[in-house]
């Protein structure tokens, strides 16, 4: 069952210009406001409070202990994470928004397979258990669709993806559709703060690029900060969260719980 959440998002409100004198710029996307969860006073303790990489660090502390998987197994948890809460038998996919039966995973045209968020070949750890098969950032995926993706960047344009409506790519760059943009945002986000380095794995980051091939950094951090702020966490993304908690790994995506942390750390 979901943990209950009380979420406040900030309404900016437009001053008059008669009053103020002064015509204020359009905002695009109202940043996350405070969240609180019923985690704050035991997970995430060590946590609250801080910004910046103090933040990240304790987030690192807090996360960084986790249970692994096989890349085998990872099939079975897909079946059960990515359930479609209105067909039991199937799963939903990540950039289409497709139904698809949960048997009809594999390499195949019409299979649905494990996509890696975060691109295995940005750090090149592979489908070794890690951060190859951590199900933070592991979805279910058309292969088609998913081959489309291989290993880009995120950004925004492109021309439109078959298979993925309202997904884009270019050259460098996929942008998923906007019901998986916020989605997209905080498993990126989350891979950069559980894996720094210190336990045998690269220390993957984000930063501003479409073109970071095999180097252990994933983009565009300014696009994925406005996806964040423009997409909140659904109901679909806390019941995963919880799941790969309690049933998996042990550990969660703070973003999930806290979308303010992205602006609070980046």
């Amino acid at each position: 069952m979901s943990v209950a959440r009380i979420r406040r998002w900030k309404v900016w409100a437009a001053v008059s210009a008669a009053v103020v004198g002064l015509a204020l710029p359009t905002v695009a996307a109202s940043p996350a406001a405070a969240t609180t969860t019923a985690y704050d006073a035991t997970y995430y303790k060590n946590a609250v409070g801080k910004t910046g990489t103090s933040l990240k660090s304790a987030l690192h502390t807090i996360i960084r202990n986790q249970s692994t998987i096989s890349y085998d197994a990872v099939w079975n948890a897909l079946k059960s994470l990515d359930q479609d809460p209105n067909n039991t038998s199937n799963v939903l996919l990540l950039y289409s928004g497709t139904s698809r039966s949960k048997s009809l995973n594999g390499g195949a045209v019409g299979n649905w397979n494990r996509e890696h968020t975060w691109a295995q070949s940005h750090g090149s750890f592979g489908t070794s258990a890690g951060p190859g098969t951590d199900l933070h950032h592991l979805r279910a995926a058309d292969v088609q669709v998913n081959s489309i993706r291989g290993n880009k960047d995120f950004d925004n344009g492109g021309s439109a993806v078959s298979g993925a409506p309202g997904s884009y790519t270019d050259s460098n760059s996929f942008e998923p559709r906007d019901a998986d943009k916020g989605d997209v945002a905080r498993m990126i986000l989350y891979m950069a703060v559980r894996y720094e380095g210190g336990d045998g794995w690269p220390n993957l980051e984000p930063n501003d690029s479409t073109s970071n091939g095999s180097v252990p950094y994933h983009g565009r951090l300014s696009v994925l900060k406005q996806w964040n702020e423009q997409d909140p966490p659904s109901a679909f993304e806390e019941r995963r969260n919880d799941l790969v908690h309690s049933a998996y790994q042990g550990n969660r995506n703070p973003f999930i719980d806290h979308p303010e942390w992205v602006e609070a750390i980046w």
